[in-house]
């Protein structure tokens, strides 16, 4: 659909904090619900994890169009864009997306996703004409309960895609249940009779947790895990670099690592009388290529600091890789504006991935490979 021509007059530019007057009242006017708050676009102008830009002409303000970046990932998510009335049909809309997507290639982001309403067909005629491609629906979406159509378009090239399954994604109802709710993902996509559910979601957690943590509740061992899915009919695999009891280091309490020592034994002795096989050693990217196209699924822990800035010991499951990136599906989007949308199947270059997948001062690197019954998927190792 071809765009009317834009005047050479209207200027698009990075948003300033002189903006904010125009901006909340823009977005007053294009919006009924799922606003901006005043308070969030003065945000959004400061942060530094988005790209915010503005379409002006003779200092009239006509449109903007805000990208959140996720992490230490190639993926850019453009969260909102409004047009001016007047200023409808005249190609500002296109401009802006423009600019915004080559701002996003400038970040390194290979692949812009957004969301729209189903009904909006006018939005979506504009996003098909630049290129971005329908894959799924969110039901429910908006405020006013529409649903919403899921887009992407490859921004910037990117190598092949490579993959060995379609994951669904599942969010943690809690702030510690990480891991169950990376293996329950694991489970649905290898067995469709298994159903992610917040019972289960605890059921797992009670069965794999070290008891404590760094800070709160305890977070998931990958003994337990493996465990939680032998129990369930899965074949496991656990890549481990070290030989003792994991994650003492950020506890300070003596009482607590006695505790936490007692758990990995039981597990250990756990996992060695339902013949789990442990490897010793780093799981390295080549085995876990060679893992997703034997079919399993791949549980990494990894260090949450490039996601969210916090310290934390995390697990994601691994969907797919490239040559350039391992794509994980994060269950936790913890914050304000994320949604599934921002954390499935985030593409995560290589070398950043290599610098997540350890977790603290002793670098540990563990990942639990989960296969399907009678499947021999992720049993190989290195001698």
């Amino acid at each position: 659909m071809p765009q009317a021509k834009i005047r050479s007059s209207v200027k698009i530019r990075p948003a300033v904090l002189e903006d904010l007057d125009a901006l909340y009242e823009l977005e007053k006017v294009s919006f009924d619900s799922d606003r901006l708050s005043r308070r969030r676009l003065r945000h959004w102008i400061q942060a530094s994890n988005r790209e915010l830009m503005v379409a002006v002409e003779r200092e009239q303000l006509l449109g903007y169009g805000l990208v959140l970046f996720h992490g230490a990932t190639h993926l850019a998510r453009l969260y909102s864009i409004a047009i001016a009335k007047q200023a409808r049909g005249k190609g500002i809309g296109a401009k802006l997306l423009q600019a915004l997507e080559s701002a996003s290639v400038n970040r390194q982001r290979f692949f812009m996703r957004l969301e729209v309403a189903k009904d909006n067909t006018a939005a979506i005629r504009l996003y098909e004409s630049a290129g971005y491609v329908a894959f799924g629906t969110y039901e429910d979406y908006y405020e006013d309960h529409r649903d919403a159509l899921r887009m992407q378009k490859i921004i910037r090239d990117a190598p092949k895609r490579k993959r060995g399954h379609t994951v669904p994604w599942y969010q943690q109802t809690t702030g510690f249940t990480c891991g169950p709710a990376s293996l329950m993902m694991a489970m649905a996509t290898l067995d469709s009779r298994h159903k992610p559910d917040q019972a289960t979601e605890f059921d797992i957690w009670r069965e794999a947790t070290t008891i404590f943590m760094t800070s709160g509740h305890g977070g998931c061992h990958p003994f337990g895990l493996a465990l939680a899915a032998h129990k369930r009919g899965f074949n496991a695999r656990i890549y481990v670099n070290q030989s003792g009891p994991l994650f003492l280091e950020g506890v300070r309490a003596p009482d607590k690592k006695v505790i936490m020592s007692l758990v990995h034994d039981q597990f250990l002795e756990r996992v060695q009388a339902c013949k789990i096989p442990i490897a010793y050693q780093d799981i390295t990217q080549q085995d876990l290529e060679q893992a997703i196209k034997d079919g399993a699924i791949v549980l990494a822990l990894v260090s949450s600091y490039r996601l969210d800035r916090k310290k934390a010991p995390h697990w994601v499951t691994i969907t797919a890789y490239d040559d350039a990136c391992f794509f994980v599906h994060d269950p936790d989007p913890s914050l304000e504006e994320q949604t599934g949308l921002d954390c499935e199947d985030l593409p995560i270059a290589r070398n950043d991935f290599a610098r997540m997948s350890q977790f603290g001062k002793d670098k540990l690197r563990t990942a639990v490979v989960i296969s399907a019954p009678g499947s021999r998927a992720g049993a190989r190792t290195r001698s």
